[in-house]
């Protein structure tokens, strides 16, 4: 049967670029669609893959900038007609579902979410930090971009959803319904160590920047005399050490061979942002540790109060502060922690992944499809 990938950049490397090579790992062979590609970017793994850039990725500088082009995806994935295949799978953060496909092409998107910055250009703003007339000039733009996004949220099949946030956004702002299937975790790289080699300090993982909102656990744990330990790199990097106090300490980068063991020794696993789904955590608990999480978001699907860590109401020093002023993580079965993280696993990802598959196919089959979707 023939069977695509769709994936909206490869010039960069995170949680959507960990679900690709878990559908690449799916479906050996299967080619995959993305607008740009730099091999110099992505793990040497990728290179042998039957990776197909549209012609976006010619353009200057968009490897290492890819941003400023946002106007021209929609008229780049517009362009792409992938009628050829019998079922596409769209791994989509951007604007990748926007392919165009005939009413034969059984099309399921994995929604990591509805793109951004489209959707959410208020919150985007205030984290880049746009000045009004860069505002003023987007908002026309971004008026066009939700109405093209919409219809070609329309050419759609199946949606599948990371969590039940971005469930939500789907019917929200695509008046869609999806299925919940989380995303992949390797659940085995984490384990618990014995209770006598946990230590007493405090850990965070993330990206360096605003929206990750790290300076909530830099000035909770500086104001509580709490050691912190920090690692990742980023652009937030100098104001947070401007905030920290002498109980913080920035780890910079944190090889993978070294993060299981950091992480399976720290008091609690702090995750103050905002995020989709958060694999961090599940990262955590998989190591028999708790998490301190913001509640919103992916953690409200990951964290368990009182059995697999805690959850502050409110994005706010005060709220993060207290939480941690009665936290006691003797209060938390390692065992029973890690038992919760492994519903996560990549294991099952891929076979629930498999399993909607089949069954979306044979449900294609008993019903064929009649919706033009070449327009």
């Amino acid at each position: 049967m023939p069977l695509a990938l769709v994936h909206d950049w490869l010039n960069q490397v995170g949680g959507a670029e960990d679900v690709l090579a878990h559908l690449a790992a799916l479906y050996p062979g299967a080619p995959i669609y993305t607008s740009i590609y730099a091999p110099d970017k992505m793990p040497s793994a990728f290179r042998a893959w039957d990776i197909r850039p549209l012609w976006m990725d010619r353009l200057p500088g968009i490897h290492d900038h890819h941003q400023p082009y946002l106007p021209l995806y929609p008229l780049a994935w517009n362009g792409l007609d992938l009628s050829a295949y019998d079922l596409v799978i769209s791994n989509k953060s951007g604007f990748c579902h926007g392919f165009r496909h005939s009413p034969a092409t059984l099309h399921i998107c994995y929604c990591l979410t509805p793109t951004r910055y489209v959707w959410q250009f208020e919150s985007y703003v205030q984290r880049e930090g746009l000045s009004p007339a860069q505002v003023a000039l987007l908002k026309p733009l971004i008026r066009l971009l939700r109405a093209w996004d919409k219809n070609a949220a329309r050419r759609v099949d199946h949606f599948i959803a990371i969590s039940r946030e971005i469930q939500e956004r789907i019917r929200r702002f695509y008046g869609r319904e999806s299925t919940i299937i989380y995303p992949p975790v390797e659940t085995a790289r984490f384990q618990p160590v014995p209770p006598e080699q946990v230590g007493d300090y405090y850990l965070v993982i993330s990206r360096l920047i605003p929206y990750k909102r790290i300076d909530l656990a830099v000035r909770a744990c500086t104001e509580l005399g709490l050691p912190l330990k920090i690692g990742g790199s980023g652009r937030d990097l100098d104001r947070l050490r401007a905030l920290a106090g002498p109980t913080v300490e920035f780890l910079g980068y944190v090889p993978d061979e070294a993060l299981p063991d950091l992480i399976a020794r720290c008091r609690a696993f702090l995750f103050p942002g905002l995020e989709d789904f958060g694999i961090a955590p599940v990262q955590a608990q998989a190591a028999g540790r708790p998490v301190i999480a913001f509640a919103g978001g992916g953690a409200l699907d990951t964290v368990i109060p009182g059995v697999t860590g805690e959850l502050f109401a409110e994005q706010t020093v005060a709220s993060l502060c207290a939480v941690l002023r009665t936290f006691d993580p003797a209060r938390y079965d390692p065992a029973r922690v890690r038992a919760h993280a492994l519903q996560f696993d990549s294991t099952v990802f891929a076979q629930q992944i498999g399993d909607y598959v089949r069954q979306a196919l044979e449900t294609a089959d008993a019903a064929p499809r009649t919706q033009n979707r070449l327009l």
